[in-house]
């Protein structure tokens, strides 16, 4: 395993920083993975953190105002017209498992929520718990944008600044 992360390691450190700076957008963007991945694979490939982290942060808030207000029309399209329903009945299910842990605090709880950086977390969840609790995305985007900024600092921190605490 050690001989794949080393030839990973090299790929990413010698590709140009654009195509660095790119993927690091990308990976950003992706559920699940967000800016909790895309920020250690920034760290190993070599990207300073200041330019790693405003490119993640972006990266993870673009998808969030499409999903804050298409996601209810795309989960019932695709009830309609597809197999898939079980699937957005899950996914439903997972955000309304966490609406608990927000609800109370509301824009507070939210940004905190997403603020954790820990799988499930992120920008993804937090905004389709925003719409599961029908917040408007006027309401909605302040908070998962304080949550992103907060869960970006704290994963740069860990990562650029103490690896070796999580084995890198």
């Amino acid at each position: 395993m050690a001989s794949i992360m080393t030839q990973i390691q090299e790929y990413l450190q010698n590709i140009g920083l654009i195509q660095q700076i790119i993927m690091i957008f990308l990976i950003s963007m992706v559920p699940v993975i967000e800016l909790r991945g895309a920020l250690p694979i920034a760290m190993i490939a070599g990207v300073p953190w200041y330019i790693a982290l405003p490119v993640a942060i972006a990266g993870n808030l673009l998808p969030t105002p499409f999903i804050l207000l298409f996601v209810k029309k795309v989960f019932d399209w695709i009830r309609r017209h597809t197999r898939l329903g079980k699937l957005v009945d899950k996914i439903e299910k997972r955000g309304e498992r966490n609406i608990g842990k927000v609800q109370k605090y509301e824009r507070l709880g939210l940004a905190v929520f997403v603020a954790i950086p820990l799988p499930g977390t992120g920008a993804w969840t937090g905004s389709l718990i925003g719409v599961l609790m029908n917040m408007s995305p006027k309401k909605a985007l302040p908070a998962l944008a304080a949550g992103v900024v907060s869960a970006g600092i704290i994963v740069t921190i860990l990562f650029y600044y103490f690896p070796k605490l999580l084995g890198l």
